[in-house]
């Protein structure tokens, strides 16, 4: 068996960094075993089963970079989606929010602070991210990401350095947090179109505006009072008030929490988007949800391993792109069997391609094989349940151990002298 020095250039590198976040097992071992397998297969010269060489090699990965393979996968598997899978001839993009926490260390303490409840050495440190996912396809378009602690950390600050992602005619689908005046009217400005929930703080009487139909109406909002953080050639830069429409969507299914919602658009012809299209797509926003929990949940990207702050970052960054080339296999998937992509299970995707993919690498051009892999992911479809009531339980008792609320040092025993 030959080793070589030089195995983990940039390419090598980031396959490796996929298949860690990939695994199950998301260790440095098992990612350097499998890279060990996959060249062994193909006759390649054999690195070491240390993990030294591929840490250091992930630790010089370039940020932008890392970001930019994640956009730019984004924007090509969603620019390839047929029409059909438009929203009205829409693209529709979903925005939301979530917290990650990472190995506790002081760099990362430093970078990303715990929150603020939790005594020193007894939490974790914590990110907060905002993804941007399409529609149509469930792609990750953009993602920001800073710290859960202090001013201008919120989700809605997040949101405000990479609005630029959407574009003209474009679809803003999301839920109340981002409904703030200001954020709406800088979309529309830039003739994006926007389906928000409406903020529970402000009025709303169907007897006023242009009225469409029962619960449907259009009315005129005002520009709020300059906020602080803005200066004062921006605020005039803003209209004196935007048109929007309010429908109000009644809930009658069992189970649901919310009994009434009020959504909130710029869509004003109720003939070419009626009440019953925009409620139908408001109700998609909850995809939105599924798709954080098919990165957290199901490829474990709520706790992140790294333990300085730039390989958090990135480590965040392969999980993304991971699931974008995962949403590829399911849209190109979908397309051989005439059905929506979001109709075909993200998790049995991802065990079909962990499973089938070494051994696509070690045969190489097997068409068969490709065509093998898209029938399994078609046979794992999503169940068609979109009114089950399912109780907010929990079944599972937690162990019956106490919270730590101290160093983990303080609790080992004094040594006797």
């Amino acid at each position: 068996m030959t080793l070589t020095p030089r195995v983990y250039n940039t390419a090598v590198t980031v396959w490796t960094f996929l298949s860690q976040v990939l695994s199950a097992d998301h260790g440095c071992v098992h990612a350097v075993t499998k890279l060990i397998a996959c060249r062994a297969a193909k006759g390649d010269s054999i690195p070491s089963a240390q993990t030294g060489a591929y840490c250091i090699a992930r630790d010089k990965l370039d940020e932008q970079a890392m970001h930019r393979l994640v956009v730019e996968t984004g924007r090509s598997i969603e620019n390839a989606a047929p029409d059909h899978d438009l929203w009205l001839g829409h693209r529709v993009v979903m925005v939301d929010g979530c917290t990650v926490t990472m190995s506790d260390t002081k760099e990362n303490q430093d970078a990303f602070p715990q929150h603020g409840s939790q005594a020193d050495g007894c939490g974790w440190p914590m990110m907060r991210c905002v993804v941007y996912f399409a529609l149509a396809t469930g792609v990750v378009l953009e993602a920001a990401m800073g710290r859960a602690k202090g001013k201008l950390t919120s989700e809605v600050s997040l949101f405000r350095e990479t609005d630029e992602i959407l574009e003209e005619d474009d679809v803003f689908l999301a839920d109340r947090f981002f409904s703030g005046w200001f954020d709406l009217a800088r979309l529309i400005l830039r003739g994006v179109h926007v389906v928000v929930r409406k903020n529970a703080s402000r009025k709303t009487d169907f007897r006023t505006g242009v009225r469409y139909g029962k619960d449907d109406h259009s009315v005129h909002w005002d520009k709020p009072q300059r906020p602080d953080w803005m200066t004062p050639e921006e605020y005039a830069a803003y209209p004196r008030f935007i048109t929007l429409r309010e429908i109000r969507i009644r809930v009658t299914t069992p189970g649901f929490r919310s009994r009434e919602i009020l959504v909130a658009t710029d869509l004003l012809d109720d003939i070419e988007y009626s009440k019953d299209d925009l409620a139908a797509l408001f109700r998609r926003r909850w995809q939105a949800e599924l798709n954080l929990r098919s990165l957290k949940s199901v490829m474990q990207m709520d706790h992140l391993r790294c333990k300085k702050p730039h390989r958090v970052r990135n480590e965040l960054r392969a999980h993304l792109l991971a699931y974008n080339l995962i949403r590829q296999v399911m849209c190109e998937a979908a397309a051989h069997g005439a059905v929506a992509p979001w109709r075909i299970s993200f998790k049995g995707a991802l065990q079909t391609c962990e499973t089938l993919l070494p051994l696509l690498q070690a045969v190489g051009d097997a068409e068969w094989l490709c065509d093998l892999l898209f029938a399994c992911c078609l046979k794992h479809a999503v169940g068609g349940r979109p009114n089950r009531n399912e109780p907010r339980v929990v079944k599972r008792r937690a162990k019956p151990y106490k919270l730590m609320t101290k160093p983990r040092y303080d609790y080992q025993p004094l040594e006797r002298s």
